[in-house]
C-alpha cells in the first residue's frame, strides 16, 4: 500500500458527544499524489464558454426569482406570538402551510395535512423561535414553555384516549427535528418514546403481540440512547449483530421475544458501560427529547450542512412531538418513504421504498434494504390505493413534487408528513416543465423551482460511451442518485475532505453512511454504499447536493480497517480508480472516459423560458474558432471578449509562427 493510500485509510476513534454518533479524527492524505490519479480523478472539463455565461445568466434570474419565492412562501417573518407549542389534529390546526418560519417545515405541512383532512397521527409542535431561546439561554427553555408542552400532551392524550405512562393504555411518541428549511440527517428521530420495563408489559397486552412491544422497545433504546445520550450508535448494532449470529438467524425480524427480551438487558448493559443512565419516567424522556433537538441546531453536522447549503437567518429547528403508529405489528403493517415524482429524473411516477414490519428509521437508515414502492400493491392493495389517492391530493394542493413519509397500522394508511422533496438537477428541470405542461403551475412560477445550483447539475459531464465500460463493471447498485463520477476511494469522511483539499476527486465508499458523512459527502465526487435504498440518507443528501450515488450494492464487502472492499470478485484498495454511474447503478473499475453535457429535451426547453425572462443579453468570450462555434450553437448571441494572445494556443503550428515573427531578423522574414 502506497504514500496516498496509506494517508487515505481512514482508522475510527472513539469521540463521542452528547448529541452525534460517534465522530473520528484521521490521519492527514498525502501532499503528494501520482499524475495519472489526479487524472483519472478529475472531471472532464469540456464545457463551453457561451454555456457557462449562459447559465450564469439563467442563474442570476432563477436566483431572483427563488428569492421571491422564499421571501412570499417558504420562510416568510414569524408572526409575533408568546405561544411556543402548537397543537394539530385531524379535527383541529392551530397551524398551517404558511408558518413555515416559525413551526418549522415539517411542523407547518403537518398543520396544513390535518386541514386538507388527510389521516394524520396529533401531535404538537414546538417552535423555531422556542429554539432560539433555549440557546441563549445556555440549554434552559424559555419561561412557561414545558407548561405549555403538558398542555399540548394533556390534548393529544384527550384526541387519542390514552396517557403517556399508562400501564394498560399507553401513549408513545415520536419526536423529529424540523426546520423552516429542509436538512435531511440532521438529527435522526426518535420513535417509542414512552417506553420502560412497565409500560412495555402493558402495551404487549393492549396489542396482544408481546414481540412487537419487546421490538419497539429495543428500538428505543438504540435510539434514545444515539440521539439523546450520545452512545455510539454502533455499540448497540454490534450487540445485535452478535445476538444474531449466536441465535443462527441472519434478519431482525427472526427474533423471537426472548431473544429481544435478552437484547432490551443487553442494550441496558450497553447505558451502563458507557456511564449512562436511562431515564424510566416518559416525560422526563420527553423533555431530553426536546433538548436533544434543540441541541441538534448547533452540532457540528447541522452548521456544516446550513454553510454547504448557505441556509442563513433562521431562528433556529422546531420539535415535533407526534404520536406513535406502528409498522412493526406484523405483516399487514410497515412503513415506507415516497416521492409523488422521481426526484433523480423527474418522472412522473410514484418513486420510494416501503418494509413490511418495519419502523420508519429501518427505511432511511440504510440499515436493512428496502422494497421498490409498487411492491406495496402486491402486499397491502388497500393502503397503496390510498397512498396513490393522497399524492394526487397532495401535489395539487401543494403544487408541486412532495417527499412523503407513511406508516401502515394493521392495514391502515397514516400520512406522517410531507414536504417539498429534494431533487436533482434533471428531475428539477424536468418536474418544473412537466409541471407547466399539466397546467398547475405558470413559466414565471417554474423558473423559481429549478436553482443555479441545479442548472449547474445539467452541465456535468456524463460517459461518453456506457458500451466502452462494460469489461470494467464490478457489480451494480440501486442508482440513487444520476450522473457520472470518477475519483479515488476513500473510507471515510474525513479522508473525503483531505483529498478533495489536495485537489483529488473522492469516491466515498462505505457500508452505509451516516449524518456525520455530511463533510465527506459534500467534498466527494461519489459516494458508494453496501447497504441502504434509493430514500436512504446517502440517496436523500447526495440527490440534495447533485453527488452521484450509488445505494444498497448488496455485493459490496468493505473492510475499513484494511482501507479495501470486495466487489465482483477483485479487491479495490484505497487510492485505487473507480467510476460510478448513478443514473445506472453501475460500479466500474477505474476512470471510465467522460464526455461534455449537452442542451437538448426538456433542459432547452426551460432555457428557452428563462430567455424569455431574463433582460440581460448573454455574449460568450471565445479563443478560438471552434470555441465560437461551439458557443453560438450552445445559444450565445455573440462574442464579448476576444483575447489575441489566446488564438495562438489554438494549435502548435500557430504558437510556433508567432515565435518566428517575434524573433525574425528582419521585415521579409516577418511577413513571411
Amino acid at each position: 500500500m502506497g504514500v496516498l493510500a496509506m494517508n487515505l485509510l481512514v482508522t475510527p476513534s472513539a469521540t463521542v458527544s452528547r448529541n452525534r454518533r460517534t465522530t473520528a479524527s484521521r490521519a492527514s492524505a498525502s501532499n503528494h499524489a501520482p499524475k495519472s490519479i489526479a487524472k483519472h480523478a478529475s472531471r472532464a472539463s469540456g464545457f463551453s464558454n457561451s454555456i457557462q455565461q449562459k447559465v450564469k445568466s439563467a442563474k442570476g434570474k432563477v436566483q431572483e426569482g427563488r428569492q421571491r419565492l422564499i421571501t412570499t412562501a417558504t420562510v416568510t417573518e414569524a408572526p409575533a406570538t408568546t405561544k411556543s407549542v402548537y397543537f394539530f389534529s385531524k379535527d383541529e390546526s392551530m397551524g398551517d402551510a404558511s408558518m413555515k418560519q416559525l413551526l418549522g417545515g415539517k411542523g407547518a405541512n403537518l398543520a396544513e395535512m390535518c386541514k386538507i383532512g388527510l389521516s394524520t397521527p396529533p401531535g404538537m409542535t414546538l417552535t423555531t423561535e422556542s429554539c432560539r431561546v433555549y440557546n441563549e439561554n445556555g440549554g434552559e427553555l424559555g419561561a412557561g414553555v414545558w407548561e405549555e408542552v403538558l398542555e399540548g400532551l394533556s390534548k393529544i392524550e384527550a384526541t387519542m384516549g390514552q396517557k403517556l405512562g399508562d400501564l394498560e393504555n399507553p401513549l408513545l411518541l415520536s419526536v423529529r427535528s424540523g426546520a423552516a428549511i429542509s436538512m435531511p440527517g440532521m438529527m435522526d428521530t426518535v420513535l417509542n418514546l414512552g417506553l420502560n420495563d412497565d409500560v412495555v408489559k402493558g402495551l404487549a397486552a393492549k396489542s396482544g403481540n408481546e414481540r412487537f412491544a419487546y421490538d419497539s422497545y429495543r428500538r428505543f433504546l438504540d435510539m434514545f440512547g444515539c440521539v439523546v445520550m450520545g452512545i455510539d450508535h454502533e455499540l448497540f448494532e454490534h450487540e445485535i449483530t452478535q445476538l444474531k449470529k449466536a441465535k443462527g438467524v441472519m434478519n431482525d425480524n427472526d427474533l423471537t421475544v426472548e431473544d429481544l427480551k435478552e437484547l432490551v438487558e443487553i442494550y441496558k448493559g450497553v447505558y451502563q458501560k458507557e456511564g449512562k443512565s436511562f431515564p424510566l419516567d416518559p416525560l422526563e424522556q420527553m423533555k431530553l427529547g426536546i433538548f436533544a433537538v434543540f441541541d441538534s441546531w448547533m452540532s457540528d453536522r447541522a452548521i456544516l450542512y446550513r454553510e454547504v447549503e448557505n441556509i442563513k437567518g433562521l431562528a433556529g429547528t422546531a420539535v415535533n412531538i407526534q404520536t406513535m403508529v406502528f409498522g412493526n405489528m406484523g405483516n399487514t403493517s410497515g412503513t415506507g418513504v415516497c416521492f409523488t415524482r422521481n426526484p433523480s429524473t423527474g418522472e412522473n411516477k410514484l418513486y420510494g421504498e416501503y418494509l413490511i414490519n418495519a419502523q420508519g428509521e429501518d427505511v432511511v437508515a440504510g440499515i436493512r434494504t428496502p422494497e421498490p414502492i409498487e411492491e406495496l400493491k402486491n402486499n397491502l392493495p388497500e393502503a397503496y390505493a390510498e397512498l396513490i389517492e393522497n399524492t394526487h391530493i397532495l401535489e395539487k394542493h401543494y403544487k408541486d413534487m412532495q417527499d412523503i413519509e407513511f406508516t401502515v397500522q394493521d392495514g391502515k394508511l397514516f400520512m406522517l408528513q410531507c414536504r417539498s422533496g429534494k431533487r436533482t438537477g434533471p428531475g428539477a428541470v424536468r418536474i418544473a416543465v412537466e409541471l407547466v405542461k399539466e397546467g398547475m403551475v405558470s413559466k414565471d412560477t417554474a423558473i423559481t423551482m429549478v436553482s443555479a445550483e441545479h442548472l449547474d447539475q445539467l452541465l456535468h459531464p456524463q460517459f461518453k460511451d456506457e458500451e466502452a465500460y462494460k469489461p470494467n463493471v464490478l457489480g451494480e447498485g440501486l442508482p440513487a442518485s444520476p450522473g457520472a463520477a470518477v475519483g479515488v476511494v476513500v473510507f471515510s469522511g474525513e479522508a473525503a475532505v483531505q483529498a478533495k483539499a489536495q485537489g483529488l476527486k473522492a469516491i466515498l465508499v462505505r457500508t452505509e453512511t451516516s449524518p456525520e458523512d455530511v463533510g465527506g459527502m459534500n467534498a466527494s465526487e461519489g459516494i458508494l454504499t453496501a447497504r441502504g435504498g434509493m430514500t436512504s440518507h446517502a440517496a436523500v443528501v447526495a440527490r440534495g447536493w447533485g453527488k452521484t450515488c450509488v445505494s444498497g450494492c448488496q455485493e459490496l464487502s468493505v473492510n475499513d480497517e484494511a482501507g479495501t472492499f470486495t466487489l465482483g470478485g477483485k479487491t479495490v484498495s484505497v487510492g485505487d480508480t473507480i467510476s460510478l454511474n448513478g443514473t445506472t447503478g453501475e460500479v466500474i473499475l477505474g476512470a471510465a472516459e467522460l464526455a461534455p453535457p449537452q442542451i437538448a429535451g426538456d433542459f432547452g426547453e426551460f432555457m428557452s423560458w428563462v430567455d424569455e425572462a431574463r433582460d440581460i443579453k448573454v455574449l460568450t468570450n471565445a479563443d478560438t474558432p471552434e470555441d465560437a462555434a461551439v458557443a453560438r450553437a450552445n445559444g450565445a448571441e455573440g462574442i464579448g471578449l476576444v483575447r489575441s494572445e489566446h488564438m495562438f494556443f489554438g494549435s502548435d503550428e500557430r504558437l510556433r509562427a508567432v515565435r518566428k515573427m517575434i524573433m525574425a531578423g528582419d521585415k521579409k522574414t516577418r511577413e513571411e
